[in-house]
């Protein structure tokens, strides 16, 4: 941008620097990676005792007090905007929109997938993500529509979360962060790993998209809000303990997802961070 000096010369000054989503990124993952690595585990019963190890995996969450603030933070941030978004969003998109959307932003997470598939050794997997992947991007336009579910490659997920796992690595003691909703340890690194891996935070970064790349995780967030808001509002109403049957039903959804058993749809109650 130029400006005139009281002499008439023009003088350039330089625009003020702006946040880079890679920095973003890399403070975030940085954050991530610490938190996991400082959470410090509950001590395991003794492997003769399988009673006690079931119980131990089953509740597993030695800072309850301080999850249980930050849920209740969650739940009033849903609340306020989260679930009013959603529902608006549900209320004035088309079926198909909302499914094109949804497609679209489960293609890109294709190379994420794909590598993950590698990691845990699982050829066929793998395959099947790089078929979906060449598929929709170039039948499906760009993954909007889902074709090659059409031709017999059904979609699944992974993340590093779920490679650490396959690795035996444990879950670590159950964590609820603000915002990101129920990340313990492996899954918050494994979280912090996807996106240090993903081709696109680069892509974002070397082509200063910011907004873009922040436009598509509010789009994620609330397509997979709008999806889980029956399902959510039914485990509330059902629930003695609303927080406790969150904790078990993320347990059961992660080992589900794991050992493969979650038939490559993720629950959309607990899909969306909140709560």
């Amino acid at each position: 941008m130029a400006k005139s000096d009281e002499s008439g010369r023009q003088i350039v000054v330089a625009k003020p620097a702006r946040p880079r989503f890679g920095r973003l990124v890399a403070v975030s993952v940085a954050f991530l990676l610490l938190t996991g690595l400082v959470s410090a585990c509950a001590t395991r019963p003794p492997a003769d005792d399988p009673e006690a190890i079931a119980e131990f995996k089953r509740r597993n969450d030695p800072i309850e007090p301080l999850n249980r603030y930050f849920f209740e933070v969650n739940r009033f941030a849903d609340y306020m905007l989260l679930k009013p978004v959603a529902t608006i969003y549900r209320s004035i998109t088309p079926d198909f929109f909302q499914a094109g959307v949804r497609n679209f932003l489960n293609n890109l997470r294709s190379p994420i997938i794909l590598a993950n598939d590698l990691l845990q050794g699982d050829l066929d997997r793998a395959r099947i993500t790089a078929a979906r992947f060449v598929t929709n991007t170039v039948a499906g336009g760009l993954g909007v529509y889902d074709y090659a579910s059409r031709i017999g490659y059904p979609r699944h997920d992974e993340d590093f979360g779920q490679t650490l796992a396959v690795w035996g690595l444990d879950e670590g003691p159950y964590l609820v962060l603000p915002l990101l909703g129920p990340r313990p340890p492996r899954d918050l690194f494994g979280y912090g790993v996807d996106m240090a891996f993903d081709p696109l935070t680069y892509v974002y970064y070397a082509n200063d998209l910011d907004e873009m790349a922040l436009g598509l995780a509010a789009a994620d967030i609330i397509d997979a809000r709008a999806r889980g808001i029956e399902n959510l509002d039914e485990i509330e109403a059902s629930s003695i303990d609303f927080y406790a049957t969150i904790r078990n039903l993320y347990r059961q959804r992660r080992d589900a997802a794991i050992n493969n058993r979650d038939d490559g749809q993720a629950d959309t109650s607990l899909a969306a961070p909140i709560p």
